[in-house]
């Protein structure tokens, strides 16, 4: 099988793409033809053009923000990129990831190619060659508030190029000097621009709303999946999920979702009219309303962080062509942070949703008759067994941090930079929060998912299931074993989770 490509070249890249570069996925390579390398340089081109015929331009012969009225004089230009970077590198926090780091440097990279900040194509040069040395900055994840951009975090990628600070290169903390020398990489001395270029634009934020979309998208299956199961576990009404049902109330991701359940039940046919479970509690019966709330909002979340993806995102834009420096606020990350506080919502929904089909599962007056805390331990050891109790209590408590950080980071926006920056995105921290609900919503749906297999398993229908739902039972007990006596958890719960994240178990088309 061809391994796919990802080329940056200035044409439009997908949220996949970025996510594959980060797990390292693909093929990565930086355009080469004379056309787009011509039309890189001829910024930087025009920047110097300025220098020698003007001598005055925004961050190149001035300070930054609130210090642009702060003339720079020509013979000391170009130390101030080292200025930019090096005054920013105050960020706290844990590092981004590997996987993060990546993104973050894919992002930055796709901007500067679309041919409006700049820049030499030598600069596109050296941070391909970083990917391709899986050559990473160490970046601090807190310091952002997501106007003028990402600007503390991405100091951080603008040193490394310069062969300054630290990296995680083969897995260890190294200085990026003394890798650049172990590879005979020459480290890149900045021009003018070049440093405001790379500093001033939405990559993080941007990158982690990348890696957020896949995760949440994934997570929307599972959870479909799951209430599949929780509903055949729970001996439910299955036609709650019927086509006739949804069709007055047509959003397409809730009639998605229903329709997903609705194959994994084999229901074709109208409801008996003797069915004496006429309605379910809401965690089963509305899962579609929910569950189809974060698949209906995919595809706008998708048009938000795409065409932040494929924008330039830095001030000033330089138009090359047409000989113009417009000042303007595209390092302005707002429409991320919509994005991020909406998914954020979302994703904590389904992480509520899966935490009332748990607590359903293992209490004895709502489990339509199955064993107290979901225990599969035989009568004369029953007494001593507990199942899954523990693990309902942990499902709670990550369901609640989860709902704990949906407040809006977009509406805490702070006044900075002498009122420079007077009104912020916060992009960065919806972002990271977003991040943060996503990783506690697949811990809940982890816990829930060996649950709700349990579950199935002590109905004892397990013949009759749906070909997904036989997939998914038979995997999970692939990896872990059902649970007869007590035993801890943690370290198959983890597994459970580590599967989540590489989306091994098989869901929908």
């Amino acid at each position: 099988m061809t391994e796919p490509l990802v080329e940056i070249d200035g044409q439009a890249l997908t949220i996949e793409d970025i996510c594959q570069v980060a797990r390292h996925a693909c093929a990565f390579l930086l355009g080469d033809a004379p056309a787009f390398i011509e039309r890189i340089n001829k910024g930087a081109e025009f920047i110097e053009t300025l220098l020698q015929e003007e001598g005055f331009v925004y961050g190149v012969t001035t300070g930054y923000g609130d210090s642009c009225t702060v003339s720079i004089p020509l013979e000391n230009v170009n130390e101030l990129p080292r200025h930019l970077y090096t005054f920013h590198g105050c960020g706290l926090g844990i590092h981004f990831d590997a996987q993060q780091t990546r993104a973050i440097m894919a992002v930055r990279l796709n901007s500067l190619a679309q041919g409006f900040s700049g820049v030499r194509y030598q600069l596109l040069q050296q941070i391909t060659q970083l990917l391709h040395h899986d050559i990473l900055p160490l970046i601090p994840q807190e310091g952002s508030v997501g106007a003028s951009g990402d600007l503390t975090p991405l100091s951080y990628l603008a040193a490394v190029l310069a062969g300054e600070r630290d990296v995680l290169y083969q897995s260890e903390k190294m200085a990026a000097s003394a890798v650049f020398a172990q590879l005979q990489i020459t480290p890149l001395t900045l021009k003018p621009k070049e440093g405001l270029a790379i500093m001033n634009g939405t990559a993080v934020m941007t990158a982690l709303a990348c890696l957020a979309y896949q995760r949440a998208a994934y997570l929307a299956q599972l959870a479909t999946r799951i209430t599949s199961l929780a509903s055949i576990a729970l001996n439910g009404n299955a036609y709650h999920f019927d086509e006739k049902l949804f069709a007055v109330k047509p959003h397409a991701g809730q009639i998605k979702v229903a329709a997903c359940i609705r194959a994994d039940l084999q229901i074709t046919f109208d409801p008996p009219r003797n069915d004496t479970r006429l309605q379910d509690r809401y965690s089963l019966r509305c899962a579609p309303h929910v569950i189809g709330v974060l698949e209906d909002a995919l595809p706008w979340f998708r048009q938000f962080i795409e065409n932040e993806l494929n924008s330039a995102n830095d001030n000033p834009i330089i138009d090359a062509e047409n000989g113009h420096v417009l000042h303007g606020g595209h390092f302005y990350g707002g429409h991320i942070a919509f994005a991020m506080d909406s998914m954020k919502t979302a994703v904590a929904n389904l992480a509520d949703l899966l935490d009332r089909q748990m607590a359903q599962l293992v209490d004895t007056k709502f489990n339509n008759g199955l064993p107290a805390n979901l225990s599969g331990a035989n009568s004369r050891q029953a007494m001593l067994n507990h199942g899954f109790k523990a693990v309902q209590i942990g499902v709670s408590a990550w369901t609640a941090e989860a709902l704990k950080l949906t407040m809006p980071a977009s509406v805490f926006s702070r006044s900075t930079e002498c009122h420079n920056q007077d009104k912020v995105s916060m992009g960065t921290i919806a972002a990271r929060d977003c991040l943060r609900i996503i990783e506690l919503t697949e811990q809940v749906a982890a816990a829930m998912l060996v649950a709700v297999v349990q579950g199935v398993e002590l109905r004892g229908n397990t013949a009759g299931l749906s070909a997904g739902l036989r997939i998914t039972m038979a995997q999970v007990r692939a990896k872990i074993p059902f649970l007869e006596s007590d035993r801890a958890m943690e370290q198959e719960l983890r597994l459970c989770l580590q599967l989540i994240r590489e989306r091994h178990w098989e869901l929908y088309e």
